[in-house]
């Protein structure tokens, strides 16, 4: 018997309750979250400001030397641009870009003069499309102070934050779904392992667990294969010999849309692991905020149970 996919008759009783703990945590701890970030962007920003003299020296050499400030660069334009449109404005190549912004580095196999081309034309970007109403010195005379330039850092850091607010709060949420498993197992006799420790998932011992563990999985093939992180691994501590460990997803979502997006990636994720250890393999989700029955009713009919973070205690049913 599975402890909730099985139990549509509280399905909504439990959307409800998951909703509302969701809410509750949004509003008291979401802010501080997003604050913490920006405080720390703010001061990213202000060293972008630092090394390009205000904006009034973005060199070819400042942004090769230091590639991590075009994130900053961008929300410092108006209107600010995104990636793709800073790429068409400039007519470079994406990979340099994208390398500059996924990787904060230069793509190492790129030729000089394209290289030196593209920067130069980011710099004139950036430089003819300068905010003049965050940047308030670069039409006049007298230089920046120190005010001005914390105040203009802090606008750009809400841009950059703003541009990314859904995983900063899914990031906070995702901690806080860990911790709060972490306090479950430890309460219940359970002792926590790390990868430094040197231990395969499959050789974990009864009453030990781990957080985002790689699981190597076959693909479709057969021939190849790929490590796919799993949030928890737990081995019961009533594992015999050649059992697999419980595997558990931590998902949390802020509104009933963006669920039925993803709800395929757990789909996948089971079936990959299933198709590489077999059909006893046992994955389940923690879940807490919007998963409508629509949702629910997608992950039961692909085999995967679940465990609602208001009912933590339900993790006993698994086995715990």
């Amino acid at each position: 018997m599975g402890v909730n996919r099985d139990r549509p008759d509280r399905w909504k009783e439990d959307i409800a309750a998951s909703v509302d703990m969701y809410n509750e945590w949004f509003m008291n701890f979401a802010p501080k979250a997003f604050r913490e970030t920006r405080i720390h962007t703010t001061i990213d920003v202000e060293q972008a400001l630092l090394l390009t003299k205000n904006l009034e020296g973005i060199t070819v050499r400042v942004l090769q030397e230091h590639p991590e400030i075009l994130p900053s660069l961008r929300m410092s334009t108006c209107p600010p641009l995104a990636v793709d449109r800073l790429i068409g404005l400039a007519g470079i190549t994406p990979g340099l870009v994208k390398s500059m912004e996924g990787k904060n580095q230069i793509p190492p196999r790129m030729k000089r003069e394209p290289l030196v081309e593209g920067l130069n034309k980011i710099a004139k970007i950036i430089q003819r499309m300068t905010d003049p109403d965050i940047f308030v010195w670069i039409e006049r005379d007298k230089p920046a102070t120190r005010t001005e330039v914390h105040r203009a850092a802090t606008i750009v850091a809400d841009r950059l934050c703003g541009s990314v607010a859904n995983p900063i709060i899914r990031n906070a949420q995702e901690k806080r779904q860990l911790a709060s498993i972490k306090d479950w197992l430890s309460n219940h006799g359970y002792e926590m392992i790390t990868t430094s420790d040197g231990i395969k998932f499959d050789s974990m011992q009864p009453g030990t667990f781990s957080f985002r563990t790689t699981i190597p999985v076959n693909l479709a093939d057969k021939e190849h294969s790929v490590n796919i992180p799993v949030d928890a691994v737990v081995m019961p501590k009533t594992a015999v010999s050649d059992d697999l460990p419980v595997f558990i997803e931590a998902k949390s979502a802020g509104d009933f849309a963006n669920t039925n997006k993803r709800r395929k990636e757990e789909a996948v994720k089971v079936t990959q692991l299933r198709a590489t250890y077999g059909e006893s393999v046992k994955f389940n989700l923690f879940l807490c905020g919007y998963f409508d029955s629509g949702y629910l009713g997608y992950e039961a009919a692909e085999g995967i149970d679940w465990v609602w973070e208001h009912r933590i205690d339900d993790l006993e049913q698994l086995g715990f």
